[in-house]
């Protein structure tokens, strides 16, 4: 196992009980791997929250300055440019400079450090590290049920829960003005937020253990609801998105994707966005990248249960494209392997992606996994209610490049969908705020110590209105953080490839 540096630590004491002391500068250092998780009862966790209240009071959370010693943004993107495939590091410069919210996306990494120098109870949790409303959506569940939950953890990681909260309600706010939203319709947005998570973390609470586990959003008990709240427009583009979702499968992105050669499926060629592997190389290399992946994909069966082992083993691996996914991924190895089962009429789509170290490791230390892969798949498997079947994650050697480098798979699509942002209106907008709100405080109550959270958090709104005042302040932020990008590009300091 890896060893791990913890970052803060001439500032974050032990409490003597396995908790981290609050802080106001870095976030704080994780208990090393295998230390014995300490079994409080209720009142003392509460006693925790209520202590790291008074140390770091929840108005603290409202100031959001810029320190001194903050990196150029554009240094920040640029530094990470230089481990990903250098002809595809253009497109994410476009993406993110199509608006400040597409900036925002792409820069988990930016606020990280900004985050990394704001108050902290020291209560850790599974962060998702990058829980912006868009990360957030339907898929389906292994029972073909449709469920509501985060889906991306690229940069999944112990760490203060207060991050992923600020990182979500900033993502409102600067959603809401790109939107066209007064200031106060945003507002409310990002209040709606911060109540939900705050009430929806005192009920897990106090629920058994074992209940919180199994907290989870079924999608369509839910549209059942708001068929008696919502008006016809909003309900028939909700249902419109629903459906879409339901055909966004493997069959979809097959039919999409794949055509027939000499009796033989094959990946189409769109290039960037998608490049088969026979025209990234020459044959020869490209007979041995394949066998190289047959190698990898018979490895990364390891990281499954035996009965999923076993139904991936009914599949032959058939042709591999390199893929285009994303804003903040664009320029990290992502590959699409075609997978085909009893016939060329039954395929499967794993999707191979690159794993890099978390943006939220250069701050609260290094994962306790070796592999970057693993990490992911364990963040995913703790924070999400349900994960895909074919979820693992394996270490490659030499890739095409010649270099190792580690990488998680799962399922290219399987009823995936999500809301589109720009088209939200602001009731709308609040509404998905209290859902996602309420599925970061479920997965937080899940890998953290809920009810010390719930204690710290209160009954009252003290907390609603500082994450309200630090989500303006930070929008701000990312508004000069984006012309900052867009100066760039004009003095053509970074090249940028628009409307790919």
């Amino acid at each position: 196992m890896a060893s791990r540096r913890t970052a803060g630590t001439d500032r974050v004491a032990a409490t003597g009980s396995g908790q981290l002391g609050p802080t106001h500068a870095a976030g704080p250092p994780r208990p090393r791997a295998g230390l014995k998780v300490p079994h409080l009862t209720p009142e003392e966790r509460a006693a925790l929250g209520k202590a790291a209240r008074q140390a770091v009071p929840r108005s603290s959370h409202a100031v959001f300055q810029v320190a001194p010693d903050r990196p150029d943004p554009v240094e920040q993107l640029e530094r990470q440019g230089l481990t990903r495939v250098p002809e595809l590091v253009p497109i994410r410069y476009g993406r993110m400079a199509f608006s400040p919210f597409a900036f925002f996306r792409g820069g988990a990494l930016v606020m990280a450090w900004d985050l990394s120098r704001t108050p902290s109870s020291g209560l850790v949790v599974q962060a998702c590290g990058d829980a912006h409303l868009s990360n957030f959506g339907v898929f389906a569940s292994p029972e073909r049920q449709l469920v509501f939950d985060l889906n991306d953890f690229d940069e999944t990681l112990p760490g203060p829960w207060e991050w992923d909260l600020k990182r979500l309600v900033a993502s409102l706010e600067i959603a809401a003005r790109g939107n066209g939203f007064t200031a106060a319709e945003g507002r409310a947005a990002v209040l709606a937020a911060g109540e939900q998570y705050r009430t929806a973390m005192t009920s897990f609470a106090a629920m058994p253990n074992l209940q919180v586990w199994y907290e989870r959003i079924d999608v369509e008990p839910l549209i059942q609801q708001f068929r008696k709240l919502a008006d016809p427009a909003r309900l028939r583009r909700t249902e419109k998105m629903l459906a879409k979702a339901k055909t966004k499968d493997h069959l979809a992105a097959f039919d999409k994707l794949v055509t027939t050669v000499d009796g033989e499926p094959r990946f189409v060629s769109d290039p960037p966005l998608l490049v088969p592997l026979d025209d990234l190389v020459e044959s020869q290399r490209a007979a041995e990248a394949a066998e190289g992946i047959r190698r990898t994909l018979r490895m990364y069966r390891t990281s499954l249960t035996t009965d999923r082992r076993h139904l991936l083993e009914s599949y032959r691996f058939v042709a591999l494209a390199r893929k285009v996914v994303g804003v903040g991924s664009v320029g990290t190895r992502c590959w699409v392997a075609l997978m085909m089962g009893r016939d060329n009429r039954d395929p499967l789509m794993l999707q191979v992606k690159e794993a890099q170290p978390s943006v939220l490791e250069e701050f609260v230390g290094r994962s306790e996994y070796n592999n970057c892969g693993h990490r992911v798949v364990a963040g995913q498997r703790l924070m999400q209610a349900v994960s895909d079947i074919f979820l693992g994650w394996q270490h490659v050697d030499a890739g095409l490049d010649g270099l190792a480098r580690d990488f998680y798979m799962r399922q290219l699509h399987d009823w995936k969908g999500s809301i589109e942002v720009e088209q939200m209106v602001p009731q709308g907008m609040t509404l998905y705020a209290r859902l996602c709100a309420w599925t970061l405080a479920r997965a937080h109550a899940r890998t953290g110590d809920r009810i010390a959270i719930a204690a710290y958090l209160g009954t009252g709104p003290a907390m609603d209105r500082a994450l309200a005042d630090f989500a303006v302040a930070y929008a701000d932020q990312n508004e000069r953080d984006h012309a900052a990008l867009l100066t760039a590009i004009d003095q053509g300091r970074v090249a940028a490839q628009m409307g790919v």
